[in-house]
């Protein structure tokens, strides 16, 4: 968005699967986004985010983030030691060559991939609208104590007419390439067991954005939330 223009700008895709991690079974999260090429003039976008979990606590094993975001580029791979408790980051940007660090692994840390998913199993009925929910994340070279915030239920109805009940809620980010940071994004995602991403609203160092669901497959319970379709 800019000013009272909207655009389409660009598309993700986020991806499930099983797979095996040090002998035991996991999901292998991946998600992609890039920008639409008519607007890679303006801000080129080409991200790769993937994460290993363990298949019940979505804690993770393995990071991997590979980013192009308006001439920026960032390269960041972690190794989760649990046993050790230590975090094995290699990573390299546009302005820093490649380096390793080595970070103390605190209790349920995520990375930027695994908390989104480990955000969706959250229980918010035992929450108070307003109430705010820790959340720990590894971020480039650093830990990071964040927070999401319950902002209660909502009947939404999306750009194609379709109408789903949601939850939504608030996240606090990390100043970046393209987030200006604080509590500036917003997301929906049904009531039902899929908590399925239907709406987010973000506030970006170019304007703001919209990500909207265009279409789901694969999934595990019926989408129950869906009120009507146009």
């Amino acid at each position: 968005n800019w000013g009272f223009i909207w655009v389409n700008a660009g598309d993700v895709e986020f991806h499930v699967r099983d797979t095996m991690y040090l002998n035991q079974p996991a999901f292998h999260f991946k998600s992609v986004g890039w920008s639409l090429r008519q607007y890679d003039w303006f801000f080129k976008v080409r991200d790769r985010f993937e994460s290993i979990v363990h298949r019940q606590t979505l804690q993770p094993y393995w990071f991997e983030r590979d980013t192009y975001e308006g001439g920026f580029e960032v390269y960041n791979r972690y190794v989760f030691n649990q046993q050790d408790s230590e975090i094995d980051i290699i990573s390299q940007t546009s302005e820093r060559p490649f380096r390793r660090d080595v970070l103390p692994l605190k209790n349920c840390t995520f990375d930027v991939l695994s908390a989104i998913y480990y955000c969706r199993t959250l229980d918010f009925d035992k929450y108070k609208k307003g109430d705010r929910i820790p959340i720990t994340m590894a971020i480039d070279n650093e830990v990071f104590d964040l927070y999401i915030r319950y902002l209660g239920k909502e009947r939404l109805k999306t750009r194609d007419g379709t109408i789903f009940n949601t939850i939504r809620f608030s996240a606090m980010l990390v100043e970046g390439t393209i987030f200006k940071g604080g509590e500036d994004l917003q997301v929906w995602v049904t009531d039902d067991k899929n908590r399925v991403p239907v709406l987010v609203e973000a506030k970006i160092l170019v304007g703001s954005v919209k990500a909207v669901l265009t279409g789901m497959e694969g999934l595990i319970h019926p989408i129950d939330a869906k009120v009507s379709s146009k």
